[in-house]
């Protein structure tokens, strides 16, 4: 148990590292930027504001909050992102992170 525990806590440790690194960089924003314009070419932010129309159609207006469309749409916008997309962010962050230990 103690093994488990403590394996989260580097694991958490390591992804705060490595956000601080992409933060610091500027890294972050860049990936930020390629995720938003290959999530339009791919038409995936069309389909999801279609997605959001339909849900306020079917729930109402009156009857819907923002906090409401964002837990009905984020499990499904995280599931139509592309394969080749999330691939080329990854390959991304993985070539940051060797260039950043072969400094």
């Amino acid at each position: 148990m103690a093994d488990l525990q403590e394996r989260r806590l580097k694991d958490a440790q390591m992804r705060a590292s490595i956000s601080q690194k992409l933060v610091e960089t500027g890294e972050r924003e860049r990936l930020k930027e390629l995720l938003r314009t290959r999530l339009i070419e791919c038409g995936w932010r069309d389909q999801l504001k279609a997605y959001c129309k339909d849900v306020v159609k079917q729930k109402g207006l009156e009857h819907i909050t923002v906090d409401d469309l964002v837990a009905e749409i984020t499990p499904r916008g995280r599931a139509m992102v592309p394969d080749n997309v999330k691939k080329e962010l990854l390959h991304r962050i993985r070539t940051f992170l060797a260039q950043q230990s072969n400094m």
